[in-house]
Parts: C-alpha cells; sequence; structure tokens
C-alpha cells in the first residue's frame, strides 16, 4: 500500500492530545522512510522484477532492519520517545509509536511473502498485490473513511480547504502509484523518489494538520 498507511495517522490525529498530523504522517511511513534510506548505502536492497506482483514490480528480497515486526516495533520506540522528548505528551508518544507499527500489519495485507518475525525466515505476507480488484479498493476506503473521521472529528476556523488539498495530493500521488510509469532497473532514482514524496505529503499534512482543533464534544 501507498496512501493506505496514512489511515492510522488520521485515525490518530483525532485523538486528544495527539501529536501533530505532520508527525503522524512521518510515522504512518517510517518504515518505508527508513527503507529508503538503508537502500542507498546498500544496507537492505531490491530489485526490478517484471511481474512478481500484478501490481509492483519490486523484489523486496532484503529488509531485515524495516520490514520485520521486531524491526518496525524498533522504530516505533525510537519515534515514540522521540515524540516524548518534543511535545511531553505520553499520548503522543503512544499514538505515533502506535501509528509506526500499523505500517507492517498493512503491508502484510499486500506484500507476497517477503516481511518477516525477525529479520530472518520464514517470510510471511498476504499477496493482495496480486488482486488489484481487492486491493485497490480496500485502499481507498481505508484513507477515505479515516480522512472523513479526522474531518468529523476535528474543526478549523477558515474551513476544510487545507484538508481537501491535502486529499487531492493524496489522490493524484496514489494515482501516479497505480498507473504511472515504472521503473526498468533498480536505481538511486527510487528510494530519491520514496523519500520526495513522503517528504512533501507529511509537509502538507503539517500544514494542513496547524489549524485544525480536536472537538471536544
Amino acid at each position: 500500500m501507498f496512501i493506505g498507511h496514512f489511515a492510522p495517522a488520521f485515525v490518530a490525529a483525532a485523538r486528544p492530545r495527539a501529536a501533530g498530523l505532520g508527525t503522524l504522517f512521518v510515522a504512518a511511513q517510517l518504515v518505508d522512510i527508513g527503507f529508503a534510506a538503508l537502500l542507498v548505502p546498500g544496507i537492505e536492497a531490491m530489485r526490478i522484477v517484471p511481474g512478481i506482483t500484478a501490481m509492483n514490480p519490486m523484489d523486496l528480497y532484503h529488509m531485515p532492519f524495516t520490514h520485520s515486526l521486531l524491526g518496525a516495533l524498533l522504530w516505533a520506540a525510537l519515534f515514540g520517545l522521540l515524540v516524548q522528548i518534543a511535545t511531553k505528551r505520553r499520548a503522543a508518544a503512544v499514538g505515533a509509536a502506535l501509528v509506526v507499527v500499523s505500517h507492517w500489519f498493512i503491508d502484510l495485507l499486500v506484500h507476497i511473502p517477503d516481511l518477516t518475525l525477525f529479520g530472518a525466515p520464514p517470510k510471511i505476507g498476504l499477496g493482495l498485490w496480486n488482486h488489484p480488484l481487492i486491493a485497490m479498493p480496500l485502499e481507498i476506503l481505508l484513507i477515505g473513511v479515516a480522512l472523513l473521521y479526522y474531518a468529523r472529528r476535528t474543526r478549523s476556523p477558515p474551513g476544510n480547504l487545507r484538508l481537501w488539498i491535502l486529499a487531492a495530493l493524496l489522490a493524484l500521488f496514489q494515482a501516479i502509484d497505480w498507473f504511472g510509469p515504472k521503473e526498468p532497473v533498480y536505481s538511486l532514482a527510487i528510494p530519491a523518489t520514496m523519500l520526495t514524496a513522503y517528504a512533501v505529503l507529511a509537509a502538507v499534512a503539517g500544514w494542513a494538520g496547524a489549524n485544525r482543533k480536536v472537538r471536544t464534544s
């Protein structure tokens, strides 16, 4: 998934004393941010294998530090600690950590067996990337319900324009991910594109959430 990972961020941001929406967007993709960063020096690895799944040509064959459950838990603990230090709010830290961990469980639905529990085989994954007629509506449903929940649970005196700009950007990025051209071979352009996309979305999410407050009733 891509934008489906942001569904837990919207849900968490609608809770009292939560971290900001931009911070939670970082949390939602922190596992993939780490993966992209570790691809650059070759600590983790992938290759392009056309047809490996119906929706995604990436063979994610070596991701022990980011896409193991243990790895995701460690990333979550570190990020939660940073949020605790920055906000002095336990609820914000716990919520952010849970959003980080949610990434692994959402990946479990769509990945073919390339995830691990502890960084070593067995590899697991339910493989919905091979079933686009299930995976695509599921992604839309997850992000749509979460976005509407966030819009209903929060308010902004100037209105919802910023939030709908964020929604439009999410839809655009997802359309590019699904229907845009694919890289024929692995290159550093792939992690660079990933990191750029996550940075842009987190920045716009921070802007969209900056003037929103959780409703008290």
